[in-house]
């Protein structure tokens, strides 16, 4: 009988400043890297991605006239409960919760989400405690 071999997940940190890019295209780009997808050993089964930090969080753009028209929907459950407020709004009280949605949403939904979301660090300035191997 074979026994399996344990395979070494080696994660490097990747650095994405969000003021010079765009909401999606940086979420998208994000969330390839946290799942694994840009390493040779890519396994969908295996939670082998990389760590990533966004920082500037606060200069995230977006184009066309989403700022104004995109809206975030809660509902508490109650009659009456339902919140939609803008994206700009989302923007102005907490910047990180715009990019961790997005990279959230682009992620498979499986049992392994959770735990590629706990290698997000998302930071309103440039300022951040993570030694950085890979800038994008």
């Amino acid at each position: 009988m074979k026994e399996k071999e344990s395979k070494k997940i080696t994660r490097k940190i990747h650095q994405f400043d969000a003021a010079d890019l765009v909401l999606g295209r940086m979420a998208s780009e994000v969330a390839q890297i946290l799942r694994g997808k840009n390493k040779v050993s890519f396994d969908p089964a295996i939670d082998g991605g990389d760590c990533v930090v966004v920082v500037n969080s606060d200069q995230v753009r977006v184009t066309g006239n989403k700022k104004d028209s995109k809206r975030y929907f809660r509902f508490s459950g109650y009659p009456g409960g339902i919140s939609s407020p803008k994206l700009s709004e989302v923007i102005e009280k907490d910047s990180r919760k715009v990019i961790e949605e997005a990279v959230y949403g682009m992620l498979p939904k499986n049992k392994l989400r959770k735990k590629m979301m706990n290698r997000l660090f998302v930071y309103k300035n440039s300022e951040h405690k993570h030694q950085i191997d890979i800038t994008h």
